[in-house]
């Protein structure tokens, strides 16, 4: 266990004081200046403290392939702390972040004016890792264990899953440490979060993990794109963020449609990726996302709808857990205003572009309909 004595053990008021704590830019180091605060592009920041993942390939793909027409764009890393993906918005220090449904509830517990505006993973892209032939039968199976976090936010991620599966939340210990995989595969904990895609990721460097997976075992939402809801008050800002993610949209579906060639494109934008995935598996990473931004499309039918039954089932189950002290109102807390105009593009000539995309030799090779069949 040595590598946890320079990382925290989370405890609710420790997860309390991180979510409740002012981030200033200069200590996340991003860049103010420029485009973005000169009111010149929409600026995107990611929760994840690196851009180096095929999670985001839809922007990708809509920069490579013009889909966002005239807006301008702006994506960073930002920093790990979970958290600082709405205190960035809440500050006007980004337009849009990605949050996990437990993450935004934080931040409206600390009185943030925030609205989900674009739903990306409507099922639940949570899973739980454990060593080989360790993983218990179930998420009860899992009550008493250490598991670790890249991030303290993160516990408001896994609280709610392994309450609603009737885990004693408070047998739980959580441990952070910023290489959370490295740590469970050195047997330094029980369990660890992580998500689809990273999870063929995490493969692809080696770790040989069991898991538990969230869309087998979880009725909830995953993240979604935020922004601040006053914004959705000005009719020149819900103009440029109906445009801004119609790019989004547009990349979503190309991807849905030949997802080796959008993980091409995302790979392309970051070649060290390639020493940790060879082309199948990052291929195999994006559709295991792929699969939850499309999830439920029978109710769902466009890129970004939100399921609101879905998300007030989440707020109850948090407040009645004490992860927040109020129910939130799922339809006052996430809109649909934005999705037709998201979604109205020309959806054959997406088509087109992902048929007649030219792949290079190592992903033409990729066996898609043998990964899609795994999923």
């Amino acid at each position: 266990m040595s590598n946890f004595l320079t990382t925290a053990t989370i405890g609710r008021r420790r997860l309390l004081q991180i979510t409740s704590a002012g981030i200033a830019v200069s200590a996340l180091g991003l860049n103010t200046s420029g485009v973005f605060a000169q009111g010149q592009a929409v600026r995107w920041v990611s929760p994840r403290g690196t851009l180096e993942v095929v999670d985001d390939f839809a922007y990708w793909v809509a920069k490579r392939m013009g889909y966002f027409d005239d807006v301008e764009t702006v994506i960073e890393a930002g920093p790990q702390d979970g958290t600082a993906t709405v205190k960035l918005v809440d500050q006007n220090q980004s337009d849009f972040g990605y949050p996990s449904p437990g993450v935004l509830s934080l931040g409206l517990e600390q009185g943030m004016k925030l609205t989900s505006a674009f739903h990306i993973m409507a099922g639940d892209v949570f899973d739980f890792a454990f060593q080989k032939g360790k993983a218990p039968a179930d998420l009860k199976g899992m009550e008493g264990m250490t598991v670790v976090l890249g991030s303290a936010g993160w516990q408001s991620i896994a609280d709610p899953m392994l309450a609603a599966a009737g885990v004693d939340i408070s047998t739980i210990k959580y441990v952070e440490v910023s290489a959370w995989g490295q740590a469970l595969a050195q047997g330094q904990a029980d369990a660890a979060l992580t998500w689809e895609g990273l999870r063929a990721q995490w493969r692809g460097q080696g770790f040989d993990f069991d898991y538990l997976l969230g869309k087998n075992a979880s009725v909830f939402p995953a993240n979604s794109f935020v922004v601040r809801s006053a914004d959705l008050e000005d009719p020149a800002k819900v103009d440029l963020y109906t445009r801004y993610l119609r790019g989004w949209a547009r990349g979503l579906e190309f991807g849905w449609l030949n997802p080796a060639a959008a993980t091409q494109i995302a790979m392309e934008e970051f070649p060290g990726l390639a020493t940790q995935m060879d082309p199948a598996a990052a291929v195999e990473s994006l559709m295991q996302q792929s699969a939850l931004m499309h999830a439920h499309w029978d109710r769902r039918g466009k890129w970004g709808f939100h399921l609101q039954d879905s998300w007030q089932a989440y707020f109850d189950a948090i407040h009645k857990i004490g992860q927040v002290s109020q129910a939130f109102d799922a339809s006052k807390v996430t809109t649909n205003m934005l999705i037709d105009g998201a979604n109205d593009f020309d959806h054959a000539k997406v088509k087109a572009d992902a048929e007649a995309f030219v792949l290079s030799a190592d992903y033409a090779a990729v066996d898609v309909p043998a990964i899609e069949a795994t999923i």
